[in-house]
């Protein structure tokens, strides 16, 4: 049954555990909210705890839904997000997440939702929104370019370790896919698929990624895609061209406030008066800033070759040095000496930074990101230069997006063995940040008008919004202030 316009929907959200993908399900949470719907945002408590506080106007519309992980052999203690653990470990958080089922089935059978939006790892849950007659959308948070490369999902038995169906060898992923029908770079190298053949294992959750992606995909009702036509028109369009065979909308890119980000409270914070204090006193587009995520750590040597890169630049730079909780070894993990040889110019930052605020900061002229699509976004967002350095996953594709758009320098890798090097490192940064300078400059202000675009993303979610409204499943009214009502079992609450 079609909504009204002025109809209020239920909406449930489950992201994966990590906060490269929750922070973009809160934004949509909260760009629907905005539009008068009731959110149940369902993660675990402490990655509850950790988001972004939420504006005191939505509070209302949005609830958390706390769910508890059961214990799992092998997942460390406290463990609920990918930054808790080491890329290894990540298995044992799926088989963790699988134990939600139960829990979640119970509450949205009491209680069931107008839509679900889901990420990639539910596969246990289209199933039981079919049965309720709920309505789903799959919500992807990469780029469309990604989505489309790994192409149109296929149901595999749950122990295959097949990253792609009819792709089985690493070659297969060096050259662009059959269904792309224009010129494209955004392969793998072959370096790089190896290093994921090699991460595939067993898989201790006993389900493969690729029978996650298929699943889901297939129980959705529609496909929602953070992204833009002004950024990535061809990748869309393929997707839209009906290579899922169901519709897919892009519901922008949710370019975020530095002040409204939660990623420091105020400007009194100390861990930013600390960072700010040495940030002003650099030259305006002086520093190299460095960030390379938590969820896959550089190897040793590759952190060797980037720290004596830096060094041999001779640039200021920030480097934000983030390690999974449970790892130890932030000393040794650096060259040694380098730190009291870079002392002047450099600022070595161990743990979590406020990166909005930072490149925001007008001492800072280039970033050296591992190529999540969230920070290229900030990047961006702000008309920050990028230096590209993929690690894993999605990285490399992103790479050779950006790349083949000549809106970022890639730095150069061994094509056999995909080794780098410190005269690589510091080429590109040179390249970036002195002797092509105003080139990149000029193309970041570029891409700030679209990334950057508060207006034009808000249109975006507006015609999400639309269709939300005239296909959803009207639900019963609800006793609780923002969403479900609650098995005692269940801890909910706002944040």
């Amino acid at each position: 049954m079609a909504a009204d316009q002025n109809e209020e929907l239920h909406i449930v959200m489950l992201p994966w555990l990590a906060f490269g993908h929750m922070i973009p399900f809160l934004e949509l949470s909260k760009s629907l909210a905005q539009r008068g719907h009731r959110i149940s945002f369902v993660s675990t408590p402490r990655n509850i705890a950790t988001l972004p506080k939420l504006p005191p106007n939505l509070v209302p519309l949005i609830s958390f839904v706390k769910l508890s992980l059961p214990d799992v052999d092998g997942l460390p203690e406290n463990a609920e997000a990918t930054s808790d653990v080491s890329y290894e470990k990540i298995p044992y958080l799926k088989k963790a997440f699988d134990g939600l089922e139960l829990p979640l089935a119970r509450i949205l059978e009491i209680s069931p939702p107008d839509w679900i939006i889901y990420d990639f790892a539910p596969y246990w849950l289209p199933p039981i929104a079919s049965r309720l007659g709920v309505p789903c959308a799959f919500f992807y948070t990469f780029t469309a370019a990604a989505i489309a490369f790994f192409g149109p999902p296929r149901l595999q038995a749950p122990s295959s370790v097949e990253i792609e169906y009819s792709r089985t060898k690493p070659e297969h992923f060096t050259v662009p896919p059959k269904w792309v029908p224009f010129p494209s770079d955004v392969v793998f190298r072959l370096h790089e698929i190896l290093r994921m053949f090699d991460r595939v294992d067993a898989n201790a959750s006993g389900v493969s990624d690729g029978y996650r992606f298929s699943s889901t995909m297939n129980g959705c009702s529609i496909v929602a895609v953070r992204s833009c036509i002004e950024f990535e028109a061809e990748w869309l369009h393929l997707l839209q061209g009906g290579l899922f065979k169901k519709p897919v909308i892009p519901v922008g890119l949710f370019p975020r406030s530095v002040k409204a980000t939660g990623d420091v409270a105020d400007d009194a914070d100390e861990r930013w008066i600390g960072i700010r204090e040495w940030l002003d006193k650099q030259k305006e587009g002086s520093v190299v800033y460095i960030a390379l995520g938590s969820e896959v750590i550089p190897s040793q040597d590759e952190m060797n070759e980037l720290a004596l890169g830096l060094e041999l630049s001779g640039l200021p730079f920030f480097w934000v040095l983030r390690m999974p909780t449970g790892l130890t070894g932030f000393d040794s993990v650096l060259p040694s000496g380098f730190e009291q040889r870079t002392g002047g110019r450099g600022f070595i930052y161990r743990g979590w930074a406020p990166q909005l605020r930072v490149l925001a900061h007008p001492s800072v002229g280039s970033f050296v990101t591992h190529c999540g699509f969230s920070s290229i976004i900030e990047a961006f967002a702000l008309g920050c230069p990028l230096i590209l350095l993929p690690l894993l996953n999605d990285q490399p594709l992103n790479a050779r997006l950006l790349q083949g758009k000549k809106i970022g320098l890639e730095i150069p890798r061994d094509e056999r063995d995909g080794s780098l090097s410190r005269d690589s490192v510091a080429e590109s940064l040179r390249i970036v940040m002195v002797e092509k300078a105003e080139l990149f400059k000029a193309q970041a202000r570029e891409m700030r008008k679209i990334f950057g675009d508060k207006a034009r993303h808000d249109r975006y979610v507006d015609d999400f919004d639309n269709y939300l409204r005239h296909h959803g499943r009207r639900c019963p009214k609800m006793t609780s202030q923002a969403g479900f009502e609650t098995p005692e079992s269940v801890t909910m609450g706002s944040h």
